[in-house]
């Protein structure tokens, strides 16, 4: 799913216009941005949580030549699901 066909679907579950829905599709992703981004978790109950994860400096290898490479420590977002959707994708 795409986030037109997210739009389309909130519009309709919502009775909303989909420029309504688009805005607050727009707005709910921007305030999950901007809380991981003051390295706030995001939780919502019975979906999941999101979280910043530290990833540390570590050596690798360059997929080209074999030869290893420095790769630098850097943030990434990571997503636990929560209960009553991981009961829904497995049923």
């Amino acid at each position: 799913m795409h986030k037109t066909e997210l739009v389309a679907a909130v519009a309709e579950a919502a009775n909303i216009t989909k420029d309504q829905a688009n805005e607050a599709v727009t707005a709910t992703l921007d305030e999950i941005t901007n809380a991981l981004s003051r390295d706030e978790t995001v939780s919502l109950i019975g979906f999941g949580t999101f979280s910043r994860r530290h990833r540390s400096a570590r050596t690798g290898r360059s997929p080209s030549t074999g030869e290893p490479i420095q790769i630098p420590a850097s943030i990434s977002v990571g997503f636990k699901p929560g209960k009553q959707l991981k009961d829904s994708v497995n049923h």
